[in-house]
């Protein structure tokens, strides 16, 4: 009871050296670990961003020696989408028009592939919506499922239900061949400014055609993006997909979709800051083993309605330059500094509640003994007999909890027993001397008759 008081400051005392052990082991793992662990998705099979990937996972590691990449494989965009939803992986390759991570933020953008409708010299196809009723050509390969689930969206603007244009997946040297013998009438490629899909296929429609191809400019190209947001209106600049003779022989506008790397909101600002700028940093040397990593960028920190938005921790970085690691500190400092100290407080109103209700218990035994000191003063020898065994019990139980209590508790404690037993043997005193000056009768003694006058003791 007494001891409550010197418990609850040793209870702040480890408390207070256990979070600071904690800070200290936190510091000592961040610093001293060997390495983390980031797990990644690979990228389709045998598509280009399988390719990047592995380079980039080489790169970053030499980099970083303390971080080692861990690859995911995936058998599509849409896998890889929602590995990152599911907390398979921590970083992920996705591209805007295949459903996205809700728990998605944008770390760089790695390239914009222009979606492109080729046509031949002659064909006098000028539109998407003529495509109507007809069969076209997409190239087949890791993404050709999702490049013609991006042609769906675009048919639909025009009110065309997928169903109205056929698909034919070949091969991109087997498309020219396919258009000269009438089985389809155009081809739907998405790919890069340079080596890709859309340059082969342009490449083998003007080797079987004898003619210089067309890409179909789509004059609602802003109309389309307000409305289908995951693809962005893009300007493709005369010889884009060939050089001489020119594909296209004017700047063209047609409409892309970008690949991105995508990282969970629960990131750490200081991670994402770190991967990010390492991405950036590295983008020489990422080109010398992969054509995809040319196009790598920043997001816009300026747009106002992004399709994914920017990891705040990156955002900050590209808005702000180099932060100190201070400054960094500081945020993390605010986000657990103030749940501890939240903590804190809460811990020390209970402590100060079971403060007061051992303090009102202490009270209570103190009042005891000093009742039992008030009622020996005018007790009989029956009452004060029975109140032997209450005193008993009182200084016992005092006696037990003084070495626990602090200085002024104890001192509170001996003073209330001293007084209580001073008390009782000064009552009991008397009652002895009463009890000797008038002592009681024999039990079988015959009470005196006639007239006899009392003998008082002087």
């Amino acid at each position: 009871m007494f001891g409550l008081f010197a418990r609850s400051r040793v209870m702040s005392i480890l408390i207070a050296v256990a979070f600071l052990v904690a800070a200290v082991a936190l510091g000592v793992l961040y610093f001293w670990s060997p390495h983390a662990t980031l797990r990644i998705t690979s990228g389709v099979e045998g598509s280009q961003a399988q390719r990047f990937i592995s380079a980039f996972v080489k790169v970053a590691e030499k980099q970083h020696p303390r971080i080692r990449f861990e690859t995911v494989p995936v058998s599509s965009l849409t896998e890889s989408a929602k590995a990152l939803e599911q907390g398979k992986v921590d970083i992920a390759i996705i591209r805007s028009d295949v459903p996205l991570p809700a728990n998605g933020e944008t770390l760089v953008i790695l390239r914009r592939d222009a979606v492109a409708v080729i046509v031949p010299h002659h064909s006098s196809i000028s539109s998407l919506a003529d495509l109507a009723g007809k069969t076209v050509a997409i190239p087949s390969g890791p993404a050709q499922d999702d490049n013609s689930h991006a042609l769906d969206l675009l048919l639909s603007f025009y009110n065309l239900t997928p169903d109205r244009v056929k698909r034919e997946f070949l091969a991109a040297a087997d498309i020219g061949p396919a258009i000269e013998h009438k089985q389809v009438v155009a081809a739907v490629a998405v790919g890069p400014v340079g080596p890709g899909p859309v340059v082969d296929t342009v490449a083998s429609i003007g080797a079987a055609t004898k003619g210089t191809p067309k890409i179909l400019g789509f004059d609602d190209a802003d109309a389309i993006v307000k409305r289908f947001p995951m693809f962005e209106s893009y300007d493709v600049p005369e010889g884009g997909f060939r050089a001489k003779p020119a594909v296209p022989d004017d700047s063209v506008t047609t409409l892309a979709v970008n690949y991105r790397f995508a990282v969970p909101i629960t990131m750490l600002d200081i991670v994402a800051d770190a991967i990010g700028r390492s991405i950036l940093t590295a983008k020489a040397q990422l080109m010398s083993v992969s054509p995809m990593a040319g196009q790598i960028e920043s997001p816009d920190v300026t747009d106002q309605n992004p399709l994914l938005p920017i990891h705040p921790g990156f955002a900050a970085y590209l808005s702000n330059g180099d932060q100190s690691f201070f400054d960094q500190a500081q945020r993390y400092l605010y986000i657990f500094g103030i749940p501890l100290s939240v903590g804190a407080s809460l811990l020390t109103l209970l402590v100060s509640t079971i403060n007061a209700r051992g303090s009102k218990k202490d009270r209570q035994a103190v009042e005891r003994l000093l009742s039992i000191a008030h009622e020996a003063n005018t007790a009989d020898r029956e009452r004060l007999d029975a109140m032997e065994s209450e005193l008993h019990a009182a200084v016992s139980d005092c006696v037990a909890k003084t070495g626990k209590a602090d200085n002024a508790e104890q001192w509170k404690t001996q003073l209330a027993m001293q007084h209580a037993m001073r008390r009782f043997e000064r009552r009991d005193a008397v009652l002895k001397a009463e009890a000797a000056l008038h002592p009681a009768p024999p039990p079988d003694a015959t009470p005196a008759t006639g007239n006899v006058t009392p003998i008082h003791s002087p």
